[in-house]
């Protein structure tokens, strides 16, 4: 791979430059926040052939999917906060009790200084880029980490970041696990990481040492729910749509189904249909699937491929990084391709007969990231809602809710804390700061020692 050498700043020396910059106040600004997002969105335009190249470069992922979900959901973002940028920024008055009277309060919004975001490799330019607008929206300085695994566009990345922005403001820094290393030994004002579970805990754990507080986009097993009571052929468009995206490698990604056992047989053969119809009958040809990123993840899909029946596909080509979008009956429930996040072009289906059953079985597991239900029965929904931990989903679809700036994103428990997209993304880089202003126009003498005021009479403001 020939790559132009991006800047490889040194981690100490970079972190005090941007600690310097932060404080002079500038970033505070309005125009400056504004002028660096609108920079940003216009970088992206661009740059966006080179974008589509190094994403396909590393996931083979068609350019269409590319530019949805990499350079659109971006401009997109971008767009919504500059609309709103404003307002957010305002102090807050919220309500004040009588018995502060005549005080008022208020929220300010401040942002919280330099702030490490670290990316994940599935989609590596829109969720690197994607927290870093709510950091440049907030009034960070940032330092961002793309992926090793996806070389070129962290290349991409990189080069765009360190020839465009003043590297006291953002920095874009490439490299391995020692990297990593190297950064989380550092202390932040806030550390943003997207990955899985297992690195999300390393990367608390080193954040702990600093008290440094962390956003953590982690994974998990995301059930899809599909109840007798639905549309079967929207129902198996919409998750093989949602499945297949990016060759399944997408952290909301349905990872296993749950069907209603008596639409079962019925399901099925929509959901083979489907797949053929969207991919041929022979997927590698396909302009319209991705590869898997790299020979680990490869080597680890394929050990999941005899846990069951394979209804459709199977086949696979080592030095294609191609796994065909496949689909396993007759799973069992503790075998290992139910044990950990699939993250790959491959689909369990179990069964269920009373909708009961399938709740009892998701909240046996760790919560995931995702739900989702595909059913016309509002009870059924309402249900689902009331007795099942998640952290965010769609009825009757699959992974859309990701593209509604109104609607925050992240995890529970195991999937991750905290959220961004839109306001969430300005909230997560930002500390509320609780001010009270008073007035000299008042001042109750019984607050003071010596004490005139009784305990009596200090009791009935309880009643």
């Amino acid at each position: 791979m020939t790559t132009i050498p991006a800047r490889s700043p040194d981690i100490k020396a970079t972190i005090a430059k941007q600690r310097i910059f932060f404080a002079t106040g500038k970033t505070k600004d309005y125009d400056f926040r504004v002028a660096q997002l609108t920079k940003l969105s216009q970088l992206i335009k661009e740059h966006q052939d080179s974008i589509l190249k190094a994403v396909y470069d590393d996931l083979h992922k068609p350019a269409i999917e590319v530019f949805g979900s990499e350079i659109l959901i971006l401009l997109s973002e971008i767009k919504y906060v500059l609309k709103h940028l404003k307002s957010w920024m305002k102090p807050q008055k919220v309500g004040t009790p009588i018995n502060l009277f005549p005080s008022s309060s208020f929220i300010y919004s401040e942002p919280l200084g330099v702030v490490l975001i670290v990316a994940p490799w599935n989609y590596p330019f829109a969720l690197t880029l994607h927290p870093l607008i709510g950091a440049i929206a907030a009034g960070n300085c940032a330092i961002i980490k793309p992926s090793e695994h996806t070389p070129h566009t962290s290349n991409a990345i990189a080069k765009i970041i360190n020839i465009n922005f003043d590297p006291d403001f953002i920095t874009a820094i490439e490299g391995g696990v020692e990297v990593n290393q190297e950064l989380l030994v550092e202390k932040f004002d806030h550390i943003f990481f997207t990955g899985g579970t297992a690195i999300g805990k390393i990367v608390m754990e080193a954040a702990a040492k600093h008290l440094t507080p962390v956003t953590l986009e982690l994974g998990g097993k995301s059930p899809c729910i599909v109840d007798g009571d639905c549309n079967l052929e929207t129902t198996a468009k919409r998750i093989i749509w949602g499945k297949f995206y990016n060759a399944g490698q997408t952290c909301v990604a349905p990872d296993y189904l749950l069907v209603q056992k008596s639409i079962k047989p019925a399901l099925i053969e929509k959901l083979i249909e489907c797949t053929k119809t969207f991919f041929g009958d022979d997927p590698q040809q396909s302009l319209d699937f991705a590869r898997i990123v790299n020979h680990r993840q490869f080597d680890r899909l394929i050990t999941l491929l005899d846990q069951g029946e394979i209804l459709i596909g199977g086949q696979s080509d080592r030095s294609d990084h191609f796994i065909a979008p496949t689909l396993i009956d007759q799973v069992s429930t503790d075998s290992k391709v139910m044990s950990e996040e699939i993250f790959g072009p491959i689909l369990p289906i179990l069964e269920y007969d009373q909708i009961s059953e399938a709740i009892a079985f998701v909240n046996s597991q760790p919560k995931p990231l995702a739900l989702y239900l595909f059913s016309n029965d509002k009870q059924k929904q309402e249900k689902i809602l009331k007795e099942v931990s998640f952290g965010g989903g769609c009825f009757n679809d699959t992974i859309m809710h990701l593209g509604n700036p109104e609607l925050p994103f992240g995890g529970v428990g195991n999937s991750g804390m905290g959220s961004y997209h839109g306001k969430a993304s300005f909230d997560t880089f930002s500390h509320r700061k609780s001010v009270l202003k008073n007035s000299f126009r008042f001042d109750l003498k019984w607050r003071y020692p010596p004490y005139t005021i009784t305990l009596e009479t200090l009791k009935k403001f309880i009643n």
